[in-house]
């Protein structure tokens, strides 16, 4: 009878604790808002001031790439008095908080889930200007990649097989089934999807690791890569045409970490020549040692006469699922 009580003590004492952790835990709901549109909660005061002016030109600058002006993020400022249920809801946020020592704070899941919200801090309006400058490529890369994991999850609803690119490249990439394979040569893939007013496209194919040299004309080299290609797989409206490299304005070029991976990345424009024909592109090479190869991704758009920046997105994080398999 007695190791009876005691065992019924046990469990008793295990349901009270267990019970105790559950109150404990935030039950948190479901972050909203349409993909890069920012919520920024600052004063009226700051917003109308230095603070406000610093936050929309590093936020609303214009995307890199693009033949039009398209702003980075669509930006909504909301009053701190005001910034309360509904309002915290949104899946990236960034929050101005006056009074403190200057420094960013990246959280996740604050308000809601998925969510990312950066807190940045400074004593007076002068300092947090200077904070938002010095850590503006940090605070844009961590909101940034919560909408492109965003987007993603969304993308990844219905997959499409890339079981040939598998085979033949040794590469997986989550693609939807709306985006069909428009050719494959073996080493060569083309993603395509039929918009309203064009189409959006991945390329996928594989260049020996000596193709490209880290010197003063690697920008020069990357457009002669995606020129042969071009020339080679994607034609034009009438014979002799394809698509290539728009010569007059110069491309967007930094290295990144892909996936783990060294990466070139160059973002520009594209036409046909003696065609109407053009668009922006976005170019990952992806540097695979064990292979002594570059996996090269890109994704271009033709979609004349709208807003690109969305669809230029799109094809980033089809582009950014890519994992090297072998």
């Amino acid at each position: 009878m007695q190791r009876i009580l005691s065992l019924l003590l046990v469990v008793i004492t295990l349901w009270s604790c267990n019970d105790k952790d559950s109150k404990n835990k935030r039950y948190l709901t479901d972050s909203n808002g349409n993909l890069n549109h920012l919520s920024v909660v600052t004063d009226n005061d700051n917003w109308n001031g230095a603070v406000g002016e610093t936050i929309r030109d590093i936020f609303a600058a214009p995307v890199d790439g693009l033949p039009q002006k398209e702003p980075l993020f669509n930006i909504n400022q909301i009053p701190t008095a005001v910034f309360s249920d509904f309002a915290t809801k949104n899946r990236i946020i960034l929050k101005i908080e006056k009074g403190n020592a200057p420094k960013v704070i990246i959280k996740r899941n604050v308000y809601a889930k998925p969510q990312k919200v950066v807190v940045v801090q400074g004593k007076n309006a002068q300092e947090i200007s200077r904070v938002l400058n010095e850590k503006k490529d940090k605070i844009i890369n961590a909101l940034k990649a919560e909408e492109i994991t965003e987007r993603q999850r969304l993308l990844a609803k219905t997959l499409n097989d890339d079981k040939p690119l598998r085979d033949s490249l040794g590469v997986s990439i989550k693609f939807p089934t709306f985006y069909r394979i428009a050719k494959a040569t073996g080493d060569f893939f083309w993603l395509r999807r039929d918009i309203t007013t064009g189409t959006l496209n991945v390329m996928v194919y594989e260049i020996p690791m000596d193709r490209i040299k880290n010197d003063s004309t690697i920008v020069q080299q990357i457009i002669a890569v995606r020129d042969s290609i071009g020339a080679k797989h994607i034609p034009g409206p009438t014979e002799g045409t394809f698509m290539k490299t728009e010569e007059a304005y110069s491309p967007f070029f930094r290295t990144a970490i892909l996936n783990g991976k060294p990466t070139l990345e160059m973002r520009g424009t594209w036409d046909v020549e003696d065609a109407w024909m053009a668009g922006p592109f976005a170019t990952f090479l992806i540097r695979d040692d064990e292979n002594k190869r570059y996996i090269v991704a890109e994704g271009f758009a033709f979609a004349p006469s709208v807003n690109k920046r969305d669809y230029m997105f799109e094809l980033e994080a089809i582009v950014k699922s890519i994992k090297i398999i072998k």
